[in-house]
């Protein structure tokens, strides 16, 4: 997105665009990018993820480190199903959606669907719940990452 008169780039700040962009920064290997949208106090947690895998990570210093890694790990090529749902707070989306690509490790092939919760004020991400399904990582995705610590 630019500004059409200068030409520059505007960073959107309604909830369902600032994840639109925030998924074109993930194709786009723009893992800075990405991070840069995340509140300096954002909280992301993760419900369901298995032992030894962070649940909560608080602030944009421990999402950083969480995904700097990101695309040695997944080579993410599209998200063919995006569905943003609006919610009665106007900061708040629920978003289902998949990813497809491929582990980099292995070259497997890699999808997996996610709904996620997420709230965006001021056009960072503040609060982001993301509900992925642990039993849908193959074996050679954890095999090529090993878990994280969890911080909080």
């Amino acid at each position: 997105m630019t500004d059409s008169e200068r030409g520059t780039p505007v960073t959107p700040t309604a909830p369902a665009e600032v994840y639109r962009h925030g998924l074109q920064l993930l194709l786009d290997k723009d893992i800075d990018g990405w991070v840069a949208l995340c509140d300096e106090h954002a909280v992301f947690e993760f419900p369901f993820a298995p032992d030894g895998y962070p649940k909560r990570l608080a602030g944009r210093s421990a999402v950083a480190a969480y995904m700097q890694d990101y695309p040695d790990h997944l080579d993410v090529h599209a998200f063919p199903h995006l569905e943003i749902h609006r919610t009665e707070a106007p900061d708040t989306v629920v978003v289902e959606m998949r990813a497809v690509g491929r582990i980099v490790a292995t070259g497997a092939p890699y999808e997996m669907p996610y709904i996620a919760v997420v709230t965006v004020v001021n056009g960072r991400f503040t609060r982001y719940r993301d509900y992925w399904n642990p039993l849908m990582v193959p074996a050679s995705m954890s095999a090529a990452k090993s878990p994280l610590t969890t911080t909080s």
